[in-house]
């Protein structure tokens, strides 16, 4: 087969690849860049455990060529992590032990993810539904359920924290302000 040039930003990093046609994603990360986060379960999009986010959207990685990425923005879990602290629902994961195996973690928590950047406040049945798409033989759900609720819980606040800190500074500020 022919090799394809393909371009893509992967967890911030510009990646550059010339890549056999026909190439899934999923391999194109493992093999070719070296990230193993996505896993390769069914390689038939019924298990989930290859996730990524691919332009703010949720791919399997397993049934999306590769090529067909050119251009675009890719997030696997780990770009999730920043200057070595675990992302909210990384961290929520291991402290409500939502991990047994570990092998479908990487898809619940890309799925996770998205569904927390589009509906910050879940309500379990919107987990449930944002999950449905990955298969897990180990925890039972529940889980990683709670995980998920739990680093939504965190997210929020964090917010208000984030919040009242602004209004806090913005009254320093502006007392500071006031006496000059």
């Amino acid at each position: 087969m022919a090799k394809v040039p393909v371009q893509f930003t992967l967890n911030g990093s510009e990646k550059a690849e010339f890549i056999e046609g026909g190439t899934t994603l999923l391999n194109a990360l493992r093999d070719k860049i070296g990230d193993t986060s996505p896993k390769g379960g069914c390689h038939q999009g019924t298990c989930g455990a290859c996730t990524v986010i691919v332009d703010g959207e949720l791919r399997l990685s397993c049934l999306t060529l590769a090529e067909t990425c050119d251009g675009a923005a890719i997030t696997t879990t780990s770009g999730l992590a920043e200057g070595g602290v675990l992302h909210p629902l990384q961290r929520a994961f291991l402290d409500t032990f939502a991990t047994q195996c570990g092998f479908c973690t990487p898809g619940m928590i890309m799925a996770a993810k998205v569904l927390l950047d589009h509906t910050p406040n879940p309500s379990r049945d919107e987990v449930i539904e944002a999950l449905s798409g990955n298969i897990c033989r180990c925890t039972g759900y529940e889980p990683i359920i709670q995980a998920v609720l739990t680093a939504a819980r965190a997210n929020s606040q964090n917010a208000a924290s984030r919040m009242i800190s602004g209004r806090i500074d913005l009254k320093s500020e502006s007392g500071s302000k006031s006496k000059r």
